[in-house]
């Protein structure tokens, strides 16, 4: 699988306790559906992202499975609410079961 795979996330880095803030992710992945067929004619093999797994401070906060019409380099938008400081971790895992994790921490004040 390419080394160019990088998970991103963007999130505010500090909240008031309660406060619902936006968190954005994007996976860069070649996310291929397995319909396209190469120049031989061969059907390419699908290789999509197909879960994305995010936690807070371990606790379960959105568990996702991604199908076949998803798009190259899949972005999600979700809101999550913070009571305390913590952090988010979130898991990509793709159909050979390749998988890549990026944090980003929250500051509660």
């Amino acid at each position: 699988m390419a080394d160019d795979i990088k998970p991103r996330i963007r999130v505010q880095n500090t909240a008031r306790k309660g406060e619902v803030v936006e968190v954005k992710t994007l996976i860069t992945h070649p996310m291929e559906n397995g319909q396209r067929k190469d120049a031989s004619g061969k059907v390419v093999p699908r290789m999509i992202v197909n879960a994305l797994k995010v936690t807070y401070n371990d606790k379960p906060v959105m568990d996702v499975k991604l199908e076949t019409a998803v798009a190259a380099n899949p972005f999600m938008a979700f809101f999550v609410k913070v009571e305390e400081t913590g952090t988010l971790k979130f898991t990509w895992t793709d159909d050979e079961k390749n998988s890549w994790t990026a944090e980003s921490k929250i500051e509660v004040a």
